[in-house]
């Protein structure tokens, strides 16, 4: 794709996106990384997908509330689950994180299975279609990461295990169908673990900063370059992260 085919009406809604996700993603990154948790956000993406493999495989519409409510519904289970693990087996809770995601990615390809388009559901959900996302998606992606951002300064103010992990779930659902399970992992972990030791109000700045500028420039390479969006601002996220990194060690020098 040459730069006459940056489109503005594709890209712009895109990086709105990539916004939205951020918005919730960075201060749940941080929060994730100050309990030790770091792959949670893989297990509960993965769930939440089951859940809308679960709901297509009943040939339900992919933007239906029947739809929604699935992939919701099975990622507040896991995600109480998970809370109720940390207080019974916090000394293993990374382990059942992972022996979770890995059940519900072995449930994901048993119903895949048999599904000529399986190949293709699998992927969306891994790399998302952050490019083709409706004008409606984007309205309700909106409202919900502005509730999700109210309750969740209600929560950081009143530290609750339950309540965290809920709204991890609710954040997780909506970003994993819009942006992909990698970016998703991208998007909470790698800003937040870029800024790892810098005061709170500070860290949040740069982590933000991170977090546009790699979805900016990901998503111009993409489109320059005729490559896959998701997979290509995980690169530019990750390189963005480690020249900040390497920024902030140079001036410390």
């Amino acid at each position: 794709m040459s730069s006459a085919m940056l489109d503005f009406s594709i890209l712009a809604p895109a990086f709105v996106v990539g916004m939205l996700v951020l918005a919730t993603h960075v201060p749940l990154g941080r929060a994730v990384l100050a309990r030790g948790i770091v792959f949670i956000d893989l297990a509960i993406a993965q769930i939440a997908g089951l859940g809308v493999i679960a709901a297509d495989s009943f040939g339900w519409e992919p933007q239906g509330w029947g739809m929604q409510a699935a992939a919701l519904s099975t990622a507040v289970v896991g995600a109480l689950g998970l809370a109720w693990t940390e207080k019974r087996w916090p000394e293993t809770q990374e382990a059942l994180i992972g022996v979770l995601f890995v059940l519900a990615a072995s449930a994901s390809l048993l119903l895949l299975a048999n599904n000529p388009h399986g190949g293709e559901h699998l992927k969306d959900l891994l790399v998302g279609q952050i490019l083709w996302v409706s004008h409606a998606q984007l309205i309700s992606a909106f409202i919900v990461t502005i509730l999700l951002a109210a309750i969740g300064y209600t929560v950081r103010r009143r530290p609750d295990r339950t309540g965290f992990y809920l709204i991890f779930a609710c954040a997780v659902t909506l970003s994993v169908q819009l942006v992909g399970i990698y970016l998703v992992f991208a998007s909470l972990i790698v800003p937040a673990l870029a800024v790892r030791g810098m005061q709170r109000t500070r860290g949040l700045l740069v982590a933000y900063m991170i977090g546009v500028l790699g979805y900016a420039l990901g998503l111009a390479a993409s489109a320059l370059f005729d490559l896959p969006s998701g997979a290509v601002i995980v690169w530019a996220i990750a390189l963005t992260a480690v020249s900040a990194k390497l920024l902030r060690v140079g001036l410390r020098a």
